[in-house]
């Protein structure tokens, strides 16, 4: 983790956001950029077309996909890019958030707020479904980055303060909390929270990692998939899990 190269950036990024003109202007978000940058600062190594498809980012690793949601987007690529190629998906989880309103009409920006939520790496468990016949590739790796942002929301909402429904702007990073890197099946493990107890079930998973009965479903499905836990008998109607 290199605070430095990360804060450095940022701040490429967001001084070509104020020579622009501002926030929610650029065809890139944020985000996205920043983290090209951050990666690999050589810009000759972004969006490099390999056969039908564009890759974020090509280097000696191999490629760099950058994806904040929707990993279902990925699958032709990954069909693509596996055969010829290591391929890592880089997913951005806000860590800390702060909140702030744009109001369109007079340009004035709110002071942040911070959300009283923070992101944990165990969120990225919906998105991998999405992709699970590819996990067991040895070419498919994982790359965390848990990072403190502003958000940036128009006051375009259907509510009367506009802030229910409204639509997000941008993403601003502002620091870097931690990485997780997952290189191979056993690097797995790091996705399971070290507050568990040897034998556990779904709701034992669901209280410690913070995710929901879906998602912690989920998370254990994933896990059991790629040989992290192991299925041990049952608790009642559960399933009883082990490391």
């Amino acid at each position: 983790m290199d605070q430095n190269l990360f804060l450095s950036a940022c701040e490429k990024v967001i001084d070509n956001v104020k020579e622009g003109n501002g926030i929610g202007t650029l065809s890139e978000k944020t985000v996205h950029a920043v983290l090209k940058n951050y990666l690999v600062p050589d810009t000759t190594c972004h969006e490099i077309k390999i056969g039908s498809f564009y890759a974020d980012i090509v280097c000696e690793e191999g490629i760099m996909e950058i994806q904040t949601r929707s990993f279902d987007k990925l699958r032709r690529k990954l069909e693509s890019f596996l055969q010829i190629n290591p391929v890592t998906i880089v997913y951005p989880i806000p860590y800390r958030k702060y909140l702030r309103w744009v109001n369109e009409e007079t340009g004035e920006i709110s002071a942040p707020r911070k959300s009283p939520k923070c992101g944990t790496p165990y969120i990225i468990f919906p998105e991998l479904y999405k992709i699970k016949n590819y996990l067991l590739d040895p070419n498919l790796k994982l790359h965390i980055i848990l990072m403190d942002l502003e958000e940036y929301r128009f006051l375009d909402g259907w509510s009367k303060d506009k802030k229910k429904g409204s639509t997000r702007c941008d993403r601003i990073p502002i620091a870097l909390v931690n990485e997780v890197f997952i290189h191979n099946l056993s690097d797995y493990s790091k996705l399971i929270p070290q507050d568990l107890p040897d034998e556990f079930t779904t709701k034992d998973f669901k209280k410690v990692s913070g995710l929901s009965t879906t998602n912690a479903t989920t998370a254990l499905n994933i896990l059991f998939h790629v040989g992290a836990v192991k299925r041990i008998g049952k608790k009642s109607k559960a399933y009883l899990y082990s490391r």
